[in-house]
Parts: structure tokens; sequence; C-alpha cells
């Protein structure tokens, strides 16, 4: 079994580190989209919006009363969510018009937050950033390239056959456990630097 879950693992990363310039593509578009965030951030509706969105943060995530195992289920849930629309747009031409979307919307977002962060919360925003959000979001939009790459090369070939189903399933279970371990490595952060450890359940 061990050694069913290696190749598996093996074999996706091989697949996807095969898309080499799609990955490109993709951390392109991450780029430029973080850079116009943090250019347009200081329109206004775009700017409330913005502010909204690290308020909650700051609040709901990193000092909430919440149990971190609440918001471990929470994050992996939605970033679960984006995983799997990101691997389903791979099943038709049309679908991938998704994970674009959804990098432009997540980097744009970014950006903004980005500089709300340091220029509302300072120092206190600096240590959210540093320590939380910046290594957190990189790695799961990194993920989500992964993903967005393997379905611009399953487009071309999905057949919606058993093969092509149980394919598609595997390379979703390996992302997902990856998601996991994210999630996970966030739920310490919380733990150390913000959350007190009565706050675990």
């Amino acid at each position: 079994m061990y050694m069913n879950l290696s190749f598996c693992f093996r074999d996706c990363l091989a697949r996807t580190f095969d898309r080499k310039k799609t990955l490109l593509v993709f951390a392109v578009l991450l780029l430029v989209a973080t850079i116009l965030g943090l250019i347009f951030v200081t329109t206004p509706a775009i700017y409330d919006y913005h502010i909204t969105v690290c308020d909650r943060f700051v609040n709901r995530i990193c000092f909430s009363d919440r149990s971190v195992l609440e918001i471990f289920l929470e994050r992996t849930l939605g970033h679960t969510v984006l995983l799997l629309v990101i691997m389903l747009a791979g099943i038709h031409a049309v679908g991938c018009i998704l994970p674009p979307v959804i990098f432009l919307f997540r980097a744009y977002t970014f950006g903004g937050s980005l500089y709300i962060f340091f220029s509302v919360y300072r120092f206190e925003g600096a240590l959210i950033v540093i320590g939380l959000y910046l290594p957190v979001h990189l790695l799961i939009d990194a993920i989500l390239c992964c993903a967005g790459a393997l379905s611009y090369a399953r487009c071309r070939r999905f057949c919606f056959s058993r093969h092509d189903w149980a394919l598609l399933f595997t390379d979703f279970l390996v992302y997902f456990c990856l998601v996991l371990a994210v999630g996970l490595l966030e739920m310490l952060l919380l733990l150390a630097l913000f959350h007190p450890l009565g706050n675990i359940i």
C-alpha cells in the first residue's frame, strides 16, 4: 500500500512538472495580478473590500476565540473546493477558463491585502503576513497551479472512461493531501504565534 501511495505521488508530480510552460504562465499570471492588486487597492470600492477581507482574517483566524481545529476544518474545506473546481475544469476545454479566473482573483486580492496589512495594521500586520498569511497563501497557490497544469494536460484527452476518472480521482487525492498538509502547517503556526494552547479544541 505504501509503495502504491508513493508511486501515485511520484507519478502525479512527474506529470505536473512535465507542464513547465503552463506552470510558468500561471506563475506570471499570479505575479501580474498581485502587482495590479497592490496598485489599484486605493480605489475606494476595492479598498473597502480589502479592508473587510483583512479584518475578517485578523478577527476570525488570527485573534479568534474559535478553536484552531474549527479554523483548520473551515480553511481546508475552502481550499479543497477550489482544488476540486480546478481539477474538474480539465474534463472539458471550456472549463479551462476557470483556473486563470481563480488565480487572478486570488492574486489580486492577495496583493491588495498585503497593502492593507502593512499600511493599516503596520507591525501587527507585518507579523501576520510573514508568520502566517504569506507562506500559507503561496503554498496553496503553488498547489492550485500544479493542479491547474494537470487539468490543462487532461482537457485534450479526457474521454469520460473509467481509467480517466480513476486518474482524475487519484490526482485529486494527491493534491488534497498536500492541501491537508498546508492546513496542518497553518494550524501549527496559529498555535505557535497567535492562539493560546487552550484554543486547540
